[in-house]
């Protein structure tokens, strides 16, 4: 490595701990190390030879040079291929998992954990409790979290861009348990959310016919989607990519929809702002006969919707392990999170309050999976024939790339987990293309939960293994702003300023802070209608169950490691990870051809 291409947070890290080995090697006589060059694509057929000289020294040393020497030789005569390397005191090894994520799939990606269900089809209940205006500033306010959130996560991620990334920072900045805890319940969530979209697309799919049963498409996309995740990281960028491509013509196309029909294209004539005014901006709120309280009420069940529908935009973070040049493709879609928020959150959300009355009984309409979908709804009221198939073509498609999207980012969390010694070593496992294999079965194998939703009696199980797993995105939230806490006090610490890291979060430390408050607010309140208007226990503990079960977890994982409750600060691990990106000398050349641009821009 090349201390010349260190920056100075680099170089003060870097020569503090290698001090020791650096004066051994320094004893050589005339070796010379080889760095490779590696292209943004994890090429190396663009190769470069960095020479650096050391000082001549005892001459009972130069086996150990000539032995160095013959080392970069065997390096160099060795066979290459597409895969990545990295740098270990001049050995070039193989990593586990492949960095083959262009810019283009990881912006896409990041796009496409904003867009899916929760739009589509999870804005009918807060449209219809807080009314168009109450659910506009609940989703509103809620994306100031996640603007908080994402920022935090780009800081770290872009300077440790590991697989997995916010749950091992949780286990190296805080500790192995409070890590453990964090993963596992993420891990969860994720492998029952994959049983739910799997028994949701039959449903959708029943929106044209009821011609083959529920469970047939349950096996049907099981095995679709799980030899999907058998192939390398490529294949998954790629089709995420053209997915969420559609997604978002389609959300763009409806958002012009929209403009016309407000403006008198559909049958209703000129819409303007007519449904503000009648039945009105507010809705009728929830549990309080008092108008004033119950609409308050109405308002903060809207707030934690839009968090759970908001899940999905860290996503971006367990992508940073396989990230191409994560330092620059990994900020870059960091920064553009707001902007997509703003777009394909509250400009849909205006829209559809616009066209949609929130007293509209096909809000509560239980015909099908997508007939409270208020983006179909809004189509029908205009009298647009042709365009619900179309859009359900589209929920459709969201469906089955979340189902995807599950089995992955389970895996690389069990991965991840794996390689930070807090689950089997044979979760680490990876096939030649870097895909974990074991992890991806074990993952897709709860894919069979799915099978519940058609049992008689097991659709309420089903419900309640739901509400279990649906705070998991909280807690991984709030330990995200909380790790970012202690990140930042870690490097004021050993003395190397934000202003030189690769990405710089915006507002901080004090975002960090109004994040973790208020996450740490919506974590206790979530269940609140359990109290009212009566205490009902079994929804208490549908709601509360999985803060029990995290603090269970992390005392299980405390009393297995003993280590401490928190790490201090001189223990806080940023270096490792970190100095296999530094030793790589990324080449990019740029998008060249005119589609190259495009989806550069757009994504």
């Amino acid at each position: 490595m090349s201390q010349k291409d260190l920056s100075q947070y680099e170089l003060q890290s870097y020569t503090s701990n290698n001090r020791s080995s650096a004066s051994e090697m320094n004893k050589g006589s005339d070796a010379k190390e080889k760095v490779d060059v590696i292209s943004s694509s994890g090429s190396l057929s663009k190769r470069k030879r960095i020479n650096r000289s050391r000082a001549n020294s005892n001459s009972d040393l130069e086996g150990s040079a000539a032995d160095g020497t013959a080392r970069a030789r065997d390096i160099d005569n060795a066979d290459v291929d597409d895969d990545d390397y990295y740098m270990d005191e001049g050995v070039v090894k193989e990593a586990e998992v492949k960095r083959q994520l262009k810019q283009r799939h990881i912006g896409m990606i990041a796009l496409g954990g904003t867009i899916g269900t929760g739009l589509f089809i999870g804005i009918a209940t807060p449209l219809g409790n807080a009314g168009p205006v109450g659910a506009l500033i609940a989703y509103l306010f809620m994306a100031t979290i996640v603007f908080s959130v994402t920022q935090s996560l780009g800081e770290m991620a872009t300077f440790i861009p590991v697989t997995s990334s916010f749950t091992v920072f949780s286990s190296r900045f805080l500790s192995p348990a409070i890590g453990a805890a964090n993963g596992y319940m993420y891990w969860f969530s994720w492998a029952v959310t994959f049983a739910l979209e799997l028994s949701v697309v039959g449903q959708i799919i029943q929106f044209w016919t009821h011609a083959v049963p529920l469970s047939a498409w349950i096996v049907i996309w099981w095995v679709i989607l799980t030899i999907m995740n058998l192939f390398p990281v490529k294949f998954y960028g790629e089709f995420e990519f053209w997915v969420a491509s559609i997604k978002v013509l389609a959300i763009i196309g409806f958002l012009i929809y929209c403009l016309c029909m407000v403006c008198g294209a559909g049958v209703t004539g000129p819409v303007g702002f007519r449904y503000w005014r009648n039945p009105g901006p507010w809705g009728p709120g929830i549990i309080s006969k008092d108008v004033n309280e119950g609409r308050f009420l109405g308002w903060v069940s809207s707030l934690i919707n839009a968090a759970f529908t908001y899940q999905g935009t860290e996503l971006v973070g367990i992508t940073a392990g396989e990230a191409a040049n994560p330092r620059k493709t990994v900020p870059r879609a960091i920064k553009k999170v707001t902007f997509r928020i703003l777009i394909f959150y509250i400009l849909s959300l205006f829209f559809i309050g616009l066209l949609v009355p929130y007293d509209d009984e096909k809000l509560t309409s239980t015909d099908s999976y997508i007939s409270a979908s208020p983006f179909i709804i809004a189509i029908e009221n205009s009298g647009t024939k042709i365009l619900p198939h179309i859009f359900n073509a589209v929920i459709l498609s969201t469906i089955i790339s979340a189902g995807n999207s599950n089995v992955y980012v389970g895996s690389r969390i069990l991965f991840g987990l794996a390689k930070t010694k807090l689950a089997p070593k044979w979760f680490g496992y990876t096939s030649r293309g870097g895909v974990p294999y074991y992890s991806v079965f074990f993952t897709s194998s709860f894919g069979a939960l799915a099978f519940l939703e058609v049992s008689s009696g097991g659709a309420k199980a089903f419900n309640w293994l739901l509400n279990i797993i649906s705070v998991a995105g909280f807690f991984a939230w709030l330990l995200i702003s909380i790790a970012h806490v202690r990140f930042m006090q870690a490097l004021k610490h050993r003395g190397i300023s934000r202003d030189d890291l690769p990405f710089k979060a915006r507002f901080m430390p004090h975002l960090a802070y109004y994040s973790i408050f208020f996450m740490t607010i919506i974590i206790i309140i979530q269940g609140f209608t359990a109290f009212a208007p009566t205490f009902n226990g079994s929804d208490f503990v549908a709601a509360y169950i999985s803060i029990f079960l995290f603090f269970f977890l992390w005392l299980c994982f405390q009393l297995y490691f003993r280590s401490k409750l928190l790490w201090t600060v001189e223990e806080v691990d940023i270096d490792t990870d970190r100095r296999d990106v530094d030793a790589i000398i990324w080449e990019d050349s740029g998008p060249k051809t005119f589609w190259d641009k495009f989806w550069d821009v757009v994504a």
